[in-house]
Protein backbone atom coordinates (compact mmCIF):
# COMPACT_ATOMS: atom_id res chain seq x y z
CA UNK A 1 0.00 0.00 0.00
CA UNK A 2 1.33 3.12 -0.88
CA UNK A 3 2.60 5.60 2.33
CA UNK A 4 0.26 8.32 3.44
CA UNK A 5 0.88 11.90 1.95
CA UNK A 6 3.04 14.10 4.38
CA UNK A 7 1.38 16.90 6.32
CA UNK A 8 2.27 19.87 5.07
CA UNK A 9 2.57 23.24 7.42
CA UNK A 10 3.40 27.02 6.74
CA UNK A 11 4.47 28.98 9.87
CA UNK A 12 4.47 32.94 9.07
CA UNK A 13 6.31 35.33 11.73
CA UNK A 14 3.96 38.42 12.18
CA UNK A 15 5.87 41.85 12.40
CA UNK A 16 7.36 42.71 9.28
CA UNK A 17 6.37 39.66 7.04
CA UNK A 18 2.28 39.43 7.70
CA UNK A 19 1.91 43.13 8.32
CA UNK A 20 4.56 45.96 7.92
CA UNK A 21 6.57 46.99 10.66
CA UNK A 22 6.57 46.32 14.42
CA UNK A 23 3.29 46.15 16.33
CA UNK A 24 4.26 45.86 20.18
CA UNK A 25 5.00 50.04 20.02
CA UNK A 26 2.00 50.70 19.04
CA UNK A 27 -0.31 48.46 21.07
CA UNK A 28 1.39 49.74 24.37
CA UNK A 29 0.82 53.26 23.12
CA UNK A 30 -2.53 52.08 22.90
CA UNK A 31 -2.92 49.95 25.99
CA UNK A 32 -0.75 52.50 28.81
CA UNK A 33 -1.45 55.58 26.85
CA UNK A 34 0.85 57.87 23.95
CA UNK A 35 2.57 59.83 26.39
CA UNK A 36 3.20 57.07 29.07
CA UNK A 37 4.79 54.56 26.62
CA UNK A 38 7.05 57.72 25.10
CA UNK A 39 8.08 58.72 28.03
CA UNK A 40 9.14 54.70 28.96
CA UNK A 41 10.74 54.31 25.87
CA UNK A 42 13.13 57.37 26.61
CA UNK A 43 13.58 56.08 30.11
CA UNK A 44 15.14 53.28 29.01
CA UNK A 45 16.62 54.34 25.77
CA UNK A 46 19.97 52.60 26.84
CA UNK A 47 18.59 49.24 27.34
CA UNK A 48 16.43 49.52 24.37
CA UNK A 49 19.00 50.26 21.85
CA UNK A 50 21.94 48.11 23.42
CA UNK A 51 19.20 45.27 22.73
CA UNK A 52 18.68 46.35 19.36
CA UNK A 53 22.21 45.89 18.27
CA UNK A 54 23.10 42.85 20.78
CA UNK A 55 19.84 40.86 20.12
CA UNK A 56 19.49 37.52 21.91
CA UNK A 57 19.26 37.96 25.76
CA UNK A 58 19.67 41.89 25.98
CA UNK A 59 16.91 42.62 23.31
CA UNK A 60 14.38 39.93 25.69
CA UNK A 61 15.67 41.77 28.53
CA UNK A 62 15.40 45.09 27.39
CA UNK A 63 11.93 44.40 26.18
CA UNK A 64 10.62 43.09 29.20
CA UNK A 65 11.40 46.17 31.25
CA UNK A 66 9.44 48.05 29.49
CA UNK A 67 6.81 45.57 29.69
CA UNK A 68 6.78 45.65 33.32
CA UNK A 69 6.90 49.93 33.26
CA UNK A 70 4.21 50.21 31.26
CA UNK A 71 1.50 46.92 31.82
CA UNK A 72 2.50 46.11 35.45
CA UNK A 73 -1.18 46.06 37.75
CA UNK A 74 -3.22 46.25 34.42
CA UNK A 75 -6.44 44.14 34.41
CA UNK A 76 -5.76 41.13 32.06
CA UNK A 77 -9.47 41.19 30.50
CA UNK A 78 -8.94 44.97 30.19
CA UNK A 79 -5.97 44.97 28.48
CA UNK A 80 -7.43 41.76 26.44
CA UNK A 81 -10.40 43.86 25.13
CA UNK A 82 -8.00 46.78 24.06
CA UNK A 83 -6.07 44.81 22.45
CA UNK A 84 -8.34 43.15 20.54
CA UNK A 85 -9.20 46.32 19.11
CA UNK A 86 -5.97 47.75 18.52
CA UNK A 87 -4.91 44.30 16.25
CA UNK A 88 -7.96 44.06 14.29
CA UNK A 89 -7.84 48.06 13.28
CA UNK A 90 -3.70 47.26 12.94
CA UNK A 91 -4.21 44.41 10.93
CA UNK A 92 -7.19 46.36 8.17
CA UNK A 93 -4.14 49.41 7.65
CA UNK A 94 -1.04 47.12 7.73
CA UNK A 95 -1.48 43.92 6.46
CA UNK A 96 0.81 43.02 3.72
CA UNK A 97 -1.26 41.77 0.66
CA UNK A 98 1.66 39.81 -0.74
CA UNK A 99 2.22 37.70 2.35
CA UNK A 100 -1.37 37.14 3.27
CA UNK A 101 -1.71 35.94 -0.30
CA UNK A 102 1.28 33.37 0.12
CA UNK A 103 -0.92 32.25 3.43
CA UNK A 104 -4.23 32.20 1.82
CA UNK A 105 -2.73 29.99 -1.20
CA UNK A 106 -1.53 27.35 1.59
CA UNK A 107 -4.99 27.36 2.69
CA UNK A 108 -6.08 26.61 -0.98
CA UNK A 109 -4.02 23.77 -0.89
CA UNK A 110 -5.23 22.10 2.45
CA UNK A 111 -2.02 23.17 4.52
CA UNK A 112 -2.35 23.65 7.88
CA UNK A 113 -0.75 27.50 8.89
CA UNK A 114 0.71 29.09 12.20
CA UNK A 115 1.80 32.61 13.21
CA UNK A 116 5.02 32.48 15.13
CA UNK A 117 5.50 35.75 16.64
CA UNK A 118 7.59 37.56 19.42
CA UNK A 119 4.23 40.08 20.23
CA UNK A 120 2.06 39.25 22.73
CA UNK A 121 0.09 36.37 22.11
CA UNK A 122 -3.29 38.00 23.40
CA UNK A 123 -3.11 39.83 20.20
CA UNK A 124 -1.56 37.09 17.89
CA UNK A 125 -4.38 34.54 18.66
CA UNK A 126 -6.93 37.49 17.35
CA UNK A 127 -4.79 37.78 13.84
CA UNK A 128 -4.79 34.14 13.92
CA UNK A 129 -8.80 34.20 13.94
CA UNK A 130 -8.99 36.97 11.49
CA UNK A 131 -7.01 35.29 9.22
CA UNK A 132 -8.29 31.77 9.64
CA UNK A 133 -5.23 30.53 10.69
CA UNK A 134 -5.14 27.56 12.36
CA UNK A 135 -2.23 28.26 15.63
CA UNK A 136 -0.74 31.08 17.08
CA UNK A 137 2.49 31.16 18.97
CA UNK A 138 3.47 33.98 21.02
CA UNK A 139 5.49 35.80 23.93
CA UNK A 140 3.00 34.68 26.95
CA UNK A 141 2.63 37.53 29.35
CA UNK A 142 2.27 36.35 33.19
CA UNK A 143 -0.86 36.93 35.12
CA UNK A 144 -1.26 36.71 38.83
CA UNK A 145 -3.64 35.98 41.07
CA UNK A 146 -6.03 38.61 41.05
CA UNK A 147 -6.08 38.86 37.38
CA UNK A 148 -3.88 41.51 36.32
CA UNK A 149 -0.40 41.48 34.62
CA UNK A 150 2.73 41.40 36.09
CA UNK A 151 4.78 43.29 33.47
CA UNK A 152 6.91 39.95 33.43
CA UNK A 153 6.91 37.06 30.79
CA UNK A 154 5.37 33.88 31.36
CA UNK A 155 8.07 31.79 30.23
CA UNK A 156 10.34 33.24 27.26
CA UNK A 157 10.31 36.19 24.85
CA UNK A 158 9.06 34.43 21.81
CA UNK A 159 12.07 35.00 19.03
CA UNK A 160 15.24 33.41 17.98
CA UNK A 161 15.57 29.63 19.17
CA UNK A 162 12.19 30.15 21.39
CA UNK A 163 10.17 30.05 18.20
CA UNK A 164 11.26 27.63 16.96
CA UNK A 165 11.45 25.90 20.60
CA UNK A 166 7.52 26.86 20.59
CA UNK A 167 6.90 25.62 16.70
CA UNK A 168 8.32 22.53 17.94
CA UNK A 169 5.85 22.28 20.50
CA UNK A 170 2.94 22.99 18.44
CA UNK A 171 3.80 20.45 15.73
CA UNK A 172 3.95 17.96 18.68
CA UNK A 173 1.03 18.25 20.28
CA UNK A 174 -0.72 17.77 16.43
CA UNK A 175 0.99 14.76 16.36
CA UNK A 176 2.90 16.02 13.02
CA UNK A 177 6.28 15.83 10.98
CA UNK A 178 5.05 17.79 8.41
CA UNK A 179 6.87 19.31 5.63
CA UNK A 180 7.52 23.01 6.77
CA UNK A 181 7.49 26.19 4.88
CA UNK A 182 8.50 29.27 6.67
CA UNK A 183 8.47 33.10 6.58
CA UNK A 184 10.44 35.53 8.14
CA UNK A 185 11.79 38.91 7.92
CA UNK A 186 14.14 39.47 10.50
CA UNK A 187 16.91 38.01 12.41
CA UNK A 188 14.79 36.96 15.19
CA UNK A 189 13.20 34.43 12.33
CA UNK A 190 16.71 32.89 11.88
CA UNK A 191 15.96 30.19 13.86
CA UNK A 192 12.52 29.38 12.82
CA UNK A 193 13.72 29.17 8.99
CA UNK A 194 16.93 26.93 9.88
CA UNK A 195 13.97 24.51 11.17
CA UNK A 196 12.10 24.74 7.76
CA UNK A 197 12.59 22.59 4.61
CA UNK A 198 11.24 25.25 2.71
CA UNK A 199 12.37 28.55 4.36
CA UNK A 200 11.82 31.97 2.65
CA UNK A 201 12.49 35.53 3.12
CA UNK A 202 9.82 37.93 2.91
CA UNK A 203 12.05 41.07 4.56
CA UNK A 204 11.74 44.74 2.62
CA UNK A 205 15.40 45.13 2.17
CA UNK A 206 15.48 41.63 -0.07
CA UNK A 207 19.08 40.83 -0.41
CA UNK A 208 20.39 43.40 1.92
CA UNK A 209 18.43 42.33 4.44
CA UNK A 210 19.26 39.75 7.56
CA UNK A 211 18.15 36.86 5.42
CA UNK A 212 20.00 37.46 2.22
CA UNK A 213 20.90 34.14 2.57
CA UNK A 214 16.88 32.40 2.04
CA UNK A 215 14.88 32.83 -1.27
CA UNK A 216 11.72 34.73 -2.01
CA UNK A 217 8.72 32.95 -2.35
CA UNK A 218 6.56 33.67 -5.44
CA UNK A 219 4.88 36.46 -5.68
CA UNK A 220 6.62 38.59 -2.91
Amino acid sequence: MPEPARAVVAAFDLDGTLTDGGSVFRWLGRVAGTVPTYRAALELALPLTRGALRSGPTADSAKERLFSRLLEGRDAHEVAATSRAFIIEHLEHHARAEVVARLRWHQRQGHATVIVSASPELYVTVVAERLGVDGAIGTRLAIDAAGRLTGRYEGRNCRGEEKARRLEEWLASRGDDPLLYAYGNSRGDRRLLERADLPFNVGRLGRWGRLRGYPRPPGV
